[in-house]
């Protein structure tokens, strides 16, 4: 998937540790594309892999999500823990309340997302959430019909063209020219 995402022009952002993270990351770099980290400080675990050409280390996972999400057209996860499911869901949420703008949500592994699909529609059919929120996301196995998401709900929603790049945010710390080492 970070070979895909790579070839469509994209810088693919991780959290910049290991396993799927990892995988993702060298996809991007196999496939000549930029690879990114926002990786979290904990007392164990979580080291940068490898494959980062660039990568800032957070001390709260609240500023890491910020990162993630400032800097993201698509969100794509893959089957992950705690942390994969804080981030989607607070990526739908973002999107469902527009505090930010609906760029497509990807969960690739359907026999894995299954049960969260699920319990989804049993919020919708509660009440609880809109029956439309479940339009946010795309649930696949396919890496090309993943990819013709991205390319269609955020390459031509947006206008994108390779190499543009959003600006700057100075009370981030952020510099033109680049992301600083270190977001508290």
């Amino acid at each position: 998937m970070g070979a895909a995402v790579s070839r469509l022009g994209f810088t693919v952002m991780t959290g910049g540790g290991p396993g799927v993270m990892e995988a993702a990351n060298r996809g991007a770099r196999d496939a000549g594309g930029p690879s990114v980290g926002c990786n979290i400080e904990l007392p164990f675990e979580q080291d940068p892999n490898p494959y980062l050409d660039r990568s800032v280390t957070c001390r709260y996972f609240f500023v890491r999500k910020v990162l993630l999400f400032k800097y993201s057209y698509a969100f794509v996860a893959l089957p992950g823990g705690l942390g994969t499911l804080d981030e989607l869901t607070e990526a739908l949420t973002l999107i469902q309340t527009g505090k930010i703008k609906q760029f497509p949500v990807v969960l690739i592994c359907t026999a894995y997302w299954q049960p969260f699909v699920e319990m989804l529609r049993t919020m919708a059919e509660a009440k609880t959430m809109s029956p439309h929120d479940l339009d946010l996301m795309l649930v696949t196995d396919s890496i090309h019909e993943a990819t013709l998401h991205i390319e269609r709900h955020a390459i031509q929603r947006f206008g994108l063209t390779k190499g543009a790049r959003p600006s700057p945010w100075r009370w981030l710390g952020e510099r033109a020219l680049g992301v600083t080492r270190r977001a508290d």
